[in-house]
């Protein structure tokens, strides 16, 4: 079978959950890993019934899933606890939870593809997951098969339409960030202060926009300590880049803040004890759910947020002194 037509068939054969449990960002991407030759089991939504039809499609034997096969699953959240932070919105790859900032969330009972990745960044853990009820409405198997077909079609429009909102929404963030680079580049002669303040200020506001994207990076239940540690080495750059910059603005305007270095010192702190603090959440999470590798996953976690607590109060104290 041709290259394409052959991601074109594995992709339609796939769940369409994009859970992301086979290692990828979604089905579309491990149906391209497949075509290339990866391994057809690592589809638990899928079952051995993915795995047995995949086998057909790539000429693989039909080997066991590496991890259990899961039924239809549906999201809920306790919406009396919820604090409406909007961490599971973002994290939902198919745009099945509707909610605002500070306002109670609430999922799309039939849009919800059961992925479970709005579990893990709920600060509050107040979202449970449990049998799709349209699954178990279903009285036979052709019903069942009905079900999981629409559930893929669904599930497959709203990721495609999800992903091509995010882009959208990029490239109007880097069009912004141009036209703001022209107004610099073209301000009136005879007025360098302002524009370079103009400029450093922006790029402030870009590199803490990274560190705060790098700090969810390092809380993430699968990063291995290779990750982790050029993770630490990227933010240890952002940071310099950032105190550089913090001290240019104090040279250009001289209205920035005195001792920029300690400030740079507890704001360190206080991500240090952030990561701890979610490190624990997701520990707590993971014991309810009685789940070795994702309590080993957290322990790690908390290990790796102690140490960084521990050098960044250590770096705090040696300025105050």
């Amino acid at each position: 079978m041709e290259q394409r037509a052959l991601i074109e068939a594995v992709d339609a054969t796939l769940p369409q959950t994009q859970c992301g449990k086979c290692g990828h960002d979604g089905c579309r991407p491990y149906a391209e890993a497949i075509a290339a030759g990866q391994a057809i089991n690592r589809c638990p939504p899928g079952g051995d019934a993915t795995v047995a039809r995949l086998a057909e499609l790539t000429g693989q034997a039909a080997i066991p899933l590496e991890q259990p096969a899961q039924s239809p699953l549906v999201a809920w959240i306790r919406e009396d606890e919820c604090i409406g932070c909007t961490k599971c919105i973002q994290a939902c790859p198919v745009d099945a939870i509707l909610g605002a900032a500070k306002q109670m969330h609430t999922v799309i009972e039939a849009e919800c593809t059961g992925c479970e990745l709005c579990v893990a960044p709920c600060p509050v853990d107040c979202i449970d997951l449990l049998p799709h009820p349209d699954w178990q409405a279903a009285d036979d198997d052709a019903e069942q098969a009905a079900y999981l077909a629409q559930r893929a079609e669904r599930g497959r429009q709203r990721f495609e339409a999800r992903n091509a909102r995010l882009e959208r929404d990029a490239a109007e963030k880097r069009q912004r960030r141009l036209e703001r680079r022209r107004s610099t580049s073209d301000a009136v002669p005879g007025q360098p202060a302002a524009a370079s303040s103009s400029s450093l200020r922006a790029n402030r506001i870009g590199l803490v926009a990274s560190l705060k994207r790098l700090d969810r990076q390092r809380q993430a239940d699968d990063l291995d300590p290779t990750q982790g540690d050029a993770l630490a080495r990227r933010e240890a750059e952002l940071r310099e880049r950032l105190a550089e910059i913090d001290r240019q603005l104090e040279t250009t305007t001289g209205t920035q803040a005195s001792h920029p270095d300690a400030r740079q010192r507890r704001m360190a702190v206080n991500a240090a004890e952030q990561a701890r603090r979610r490190a624990r959440q997701q520990l707590a999470h993971a014991e309810r759910q009685h789940d070795d590798d994702a309590i080993a996953a957290a322990h790690v976690q908390i290990e790796r947020a102690e140490r960084m607590l521990s050098d960044a109060r250590a770096a705090l104290d040696s300025a105050s002194h």
